[in-house]
């Protein structure tokens, strides 16, 4: 997962902390850093720890990218899956 501004090596729990909408786009796919007592997984490991396959993979890169760069991104739909 390659993200924009170094995001992806910084821990999840300082990223939410900073870009709260980064843990919304995660949890609406199901992963649930928001509520995680560790949170010191790196964010380009977060998504292949949950092992959602490669598509899925991708769409939340994109939606994270669109959100840092603020570009539009199209939204997954509730209830897609893999």
């Amino acid at each position: 997962m390659k993200l924009p501004h170094g995001i992806g090596d910084q821990a999840i729990n300082q990223v939410i902390a900073q870009h709260p909408a980064i843990g919304t786009i995660l949890a609406s796919y199901d992963i649930g850093c928001v509520t995680c007592g560790v949170g010191i997984c790196l964010v380009k490991d977060v998504v292949s720890i949950h092992a959602l396959g490669e598509e899925i993979e991708a769409k939340i890169e994109q939606e994270i990218t669109a959100y840092l760069t603020g570009t539009p991104a199209v939204p997954h739909l509730e209830g897609e899956t893999a």
